[in-house]
């Protein structure tokens, strides 16, 4: 599987342990930044990866910022991407099985190590499981397609 990885400055160190332990576990990693300790802005990251799963170069999406909730709102805002800010690995399976969550996010300064490691092959080992779930998968894409529509200008 390949997999795309971004994260701000916060996140910047857990991402690339993240992206070694996916190595590590036979994934293809596709690093987009950031590459320093540098202060940068989430949403850049967030939306690189949103973009590389949209458009197929990536089958998933990490990202991280120093509590995940900023670059999780940003990838939600993104048609299609559907980002799980998680902090359990039982949350990330879920995120998975009844959501078909396509983006994780993470809180570099909120989970240690060993516990973003335990979410990570949560997420990568679960598959969405259908089912009574896609009809909620279904309504999700509903409200997202009325908000879509919502803002287009008067014609």
């Amino acid at each position: 599987m390949k997999l795309a990885f971004g994260a701000d400055h916060a996140g910047f160190e857990l991402k690339n342990h993240l992206a070694g332990v996916a190595r590590d576990l036979g994934h293809e990693v596709l690093d987009l930044g950031t590459h320093s300790p540098d202060s940068v802005d989430y949403p850049d990251f967030a939306e690189a990866v949103g973009r590389a799963v949209l458009d197929g170069r990536a089958d998933l999406g990490v990202v991280l910022c120093s509590n995940g909730v900023g670059i999780s709102i940003t990838a939600n805002k993104m048609p299609g991407i559907r980002c799980a800010l998680c902090h359990t690995s039982w949350g990330a399976a879920r995120a998975r099985q009844h959501v078909n969550a396509n983006v994780l996010a993470l809180g570099a300064w909120e989970i240690g190590r060993g516990v973003a490691e335990d979410i990570l092959r949560a997420f990568l080992t679960h598959e969405f499981e259908g089912g009574r779930h896609e009809r909620r998968l279904a309504k999700l894409h509903d409200v997202e397609r009325r908000g879509i529509a919502a803002e287009a200008p008067n014609a």
